[in-house]
């Protein structure tokens, strides 16, 4: 009789069996799957800490450059303010503008002038007498003369009217300013020419240039001298002439009715004539109107300056952020710098006016500054000169500033050190990621190689284990029961 046997050899045969899905040579480990997430374990980690350090230094780099330009911005404010000639500034009035206008730059005598005008500057301007009929008037050559200058016309016979002369005169080459119009009367046509230039000496001159005598009507003067002085051919509208004035009863004269000769720094404009015995003040005075609007626009250039610091190295309490630059010693370096000059006392040659508060340059609460228009103006009507060594004295405010700007903008200051410091930083990061990506790579051959022949013996062994369980289930099975 046969049974069935249960004995410890049915165990591995169990075994064999439940590892035989995975035989006939199949894989028994995803080595690309496993390889990945045991590279990425060892990567993670690391690459995470140089990409928040490279975060942080971009950051960095990125603030620097607002800070720099913070600075340069607030730099150009001060160009207004930081030298003697900045508070050189003029300006021109007069009494009556009908007569005469003023203007005044940098370095105009400051004092009152009396000007008497007794007559402008005059273009002459001259008008032909009439050509009836067609208008026709006949060819040849013109030259015009407008003071030393001249030019050429030629006129044929598709041009020999008033009109074509007139546009033949104006579209000349060289021509230095006359225009040619045609004033149309009942007696013809007639050609009036104009000058561009005022003054004596720029009169206008006509005379024909060929052999013949078909435009003498057209020349100017009367080139017979028994007739000089006539009007033959043409009327004088407007004689040349050149302006006639006086400066604190110094006469003179000029050919245009803009003066900028005659006051150091003033230019006078001549608009009409005064009358016998009442000149015109002409009054040169500084301008603290402008100085007043400059030194405005410094406290306004410094206010954004101080909310760039405080940007950058702030804190905002309600949304709980901290500044890029919180911290940093260059920031809070160079802002100490800067107070340190706002809030200094300046050798100005008075003790009264020595200081931004004096002049009405206050620090509020948050760190800004505020201006007291009236105690400035006040400031600079009492005593000018000491305000204006408050800004630009060898240690004056905005001499002072421009000087540590410019120090810590130059190639060898502080902010340029950072920089470098940073960029060296930045660079080592982007080698220890390229590093490391070696690293990993050749990790991943190695763990691959690895658990490649690993997946390769198990391979084997589910083969052979195949091969076990199927030769031990052809076994036949023995019978444990005794022959009777």
């Amino acid at each position: 009789m046969t049974t069935s046997s249960t004995s410890s050899s049915s165990s591995p045969v169990s075994i064999a069996s439940s590892s035989s899905a995975g035989a006939a040579g199949g894989s028994v480990i995803n080595v690309s799957s496993l390889v990945s997430q045991l590279v990425t374990a060892t990567q993670d980690p690391q690459q995470a800490l140089i990409t928040n350090q490279t975060e942080a230094v971009t950051s960095q780099i990125s603030s620097i450059g607002t800070l720099k330009s913070a600075l340069s911005t607030f730099q150009s404010a001060l160009g207004a303010l930081d030298t003697p000639s900045a508070f050189d500034s003029q300006t021109a009035n007069t009494s009556n503008s009908d007569a005469v206008t003023a203007t005044a730059t940098s370095g105009a005598p400051v004092g009152t002038y009396s000007v008497s005008v007794t007559a402008l500057a005059q273009a002459q301007q001259i008008l032909s007498t009439g050509f009836t009929g067609d208008g026709t008037v006949g060819t040849g050559a013109l030259k015009l003369s407008l003071g030393g200058t001249s030019f050429n016309v030629t006129i044929d016979s598709s041009d020999d009217t008033v009109s074509g002369i007139a546009a033949a005169i104006n579209s000349a080459t060289g021509n230095p300013g006359i225009t040619a119009t045609v004033v149309q009367g009942t007696d013809g046509a007639h050609l009036l020419l104009s000058s561009a230039q005022t003054g004596a000496a720029n009169t206008i001159q006509v005379s024909e240039t060929d052999s013949g005598a078909a435009l003498s009507a057209l020349t100017y003067p009367d080139p017979d001298p028994n007739n000089a002085g006539s009007d033959l051919h043409y009327k004088v509208e407007s004689a040349a002439q050149d302006a006639s004035y006086s400066i604190a009863g110094v006469a003179a004269t000029s050919p245009s009715n803009t003066i900028t000769s005659a006051l150091s720094g003033v230019t006078l404009t001549l608009t009409g004539t005064t009358t016998a015995g009442t000149p015109a003040a002409v009054s040169v005075s500084t301008d603290t109107s402008t100085i007043q609007t400059n030194i405005s626009a410094f406290v306004t250039a410094y206010n954004t300056l101080e909310s760039a610091f405080q940007s950058l190295g702030g804190y905002d309490s309600s949304t709980g952020t901290a500044g890029p630059m919180m911290g940093s010693a260059l920031l809070s370096g160079i802002q100490n710098q800067v107070q340190n000059v706002l809030y200094s006392v300046v050798n100005t040659g008075s003790t009264t006016y020595n200081t931004l508060a004096s002049v009405g340059i206050t620090t509020n609460s948050d760190g800004s500054l505020s201006l007291n228009s009236s105690t400035l103006a006040n400031a600079l009507s009492t005593n000018f000169s000491a305000v204006s060594q408050l800004f630009t004295a060898t240690s004056g405010v905005a001499t002072s500033l421009n000087t540590l700007i410019t120090e810590n903008l130059s190639s060898t200051g502080s902010i340029a050190s950072k920089s470098q410091s940073l960029t060296s930083q930045e660079n080592a990061l982007t080698a220890q990621t390229s590093q490391l990506n070696t690293q990993m790579a050749a990790l991943t051959a190695s763990l691959t190689q690895q658990y490649s022949a690993l997946n390769a013996l198990l391979s084997s062994l589910q083969t052979t284990s195949s091969y076990l369980t199927q030769a031990f289930a052809s076994l036949p099975q023995v019978d444990g029961t005794p022959n009777a």
